[in-house]
């Protein structure tokens, strides 16, 4: 897909507080009993995944909550640019937490923020590459005409998947087999974030500090859905979420499928490896990270790493990351950014954010 008119107005997030934070040491030391019994030794989880801590929410809070907080601020930061709530014509809440099956989440969210009834409302989800697929979406919506600006929220919270999978790994029946299936559940984090996109004649040339509108140009997108067996994720018997990772098998097939997607993604944006400024990536661990740059040619030097200390956070990770890529100053309006994004199942999908 191509966009000729569609910017990013504003991107936000939100974060569990400093308390929530949860090193993978403390992780281990609730698994001593475990690692004694099967003569393991603490700093695993680190050493595989490169992750030293994540962050979760107080028990009880719902995905609507922390999308709700990040929306509000990508709709205060919006109004800054002359964007007001009263004409987002969609809402899309795209996180894998959902507060329950039916109704959407989304008309939670839409009625905290205050929308108005014009403004369509429902889930989209899609693993960790649903905020994606929902920019993509949203942004097909604007560049017709359909809709002048969107709202995409999401709101992730590892923390029940974590503690039902600590105490399903303290049984006395669990093997190392057991174990390494089950790791990837324990580098989960917690986050929510919110994207104001809109039509370039609905915005100021510039925002407050006079930079310019990134325009989202480019929303290409591959499957491998032979690959859906590789990480599953359910309600247990005992009403526990629990979920099966075939990590390396999942790594393997992922960068194959980022590979083919990647050449797609130079073919539509026109551009190649050394046009790239910038690319944010969904951080699942430094293992990934590394192979899946190095599958598309791509610097590290160019990326801007947050999963040593979020975690794995789902669908929030791509958007997160390229919202503090931009308040630190790593990244700006003005860089060629590539946003690569994989989700279980497997789907992949590449945005290329310019300045034109």
């Amino acid at each position: 897909m191509r966009f000729q008119s569609v910017q990013i107005a504003h991107v936000a997030y939100d974060l569990p507080p400093d308390s929530g934070i949860v090193t993978s040491l403390q992780l281990e030391e609730r698994l001593s009993p475990l690692y004694d019994r099967l003569n393991l030794h603490a700093g695993r989880i680190e050493l595989m995944s490169g992750i030293r801590e994540r962050r979760f929410y107080p028990p009880g809070t719902r995905p609507s909550t922390i999308a709700t907080r990040a929306g509000e601020r990508a709709l205060q930061g919006a109004k800054k640019v002359g964007i007001d709530r009263g004409s987002i014509g969609q809402l899309i809440f795209s996180s894998v937490c959902r507060d329950f099956l039916e109704p959407a989440s989304a008309s939670v969210v839409h009625d905290a923020l205050g929308l108005p009834a014009t403004a369509m409302s429902f889930d989209l989800s899609n693993a960790c590459l649903g905020f994606a697929n929902s920019m993509a979406l949203a942004a097909s919506l604007i560049e017709s005409r359909a809709i002048d600006s969107a709202l995409v929220v999401a709101g992730e919270d590892g923390g029940p998947l974590c503690e039902g999978t600590m105490r399903a790994l303290l049984a006395p029946d669990i093997t190392r087999k057991d174990l390494k299936r089950a790791v990837a559940s324990l580098t989960i984090g917690s986050g929510g974030a919110a994207m104001v996109l809109a039509h370039e004649s609905v915005l100021p040339k510039t925002d407050a500090a006079g930079a310019p509108f990134p325009h989202l140009t480019t929303a290409t997108q591959r499957s491998a859905t032979e690959h859906n067996q590789l990480c599953q994720g359910d309600h247990s018997e005992g009403g526990a979420m629990l979920m099966n990772t075939d990590s390396e098998a999942l790594l393997q097939a992922g960068v194959a499928l980022a590979k083919e997607t990647w050449d797609a993604f130079r073919q539509e944006s026109g551009w190649d490896a050394d046009q790239v400024e910038r690319v944010i990536t969904h951080q699942v661990g430094t293992a990934h990270r590394r192979a899946l740059l190095d599958g598309v040619g791509l610097a590290p030097v160019k990326d801007h790493p947050t999963v040593e200390f979020l975690g794995n956070i789902g669908s929030v990770s791509l958007p997160i990351t390229y919202a503090l890529a931009r308040e630190t100053g790593f990244a700006s309006p003005e860089h060629s950014t590539a946003l690569l994004g994989i989700g279980s199942g497997l789907n992949c999908s590449m945005l290329a954010l310019e300045n034109r």
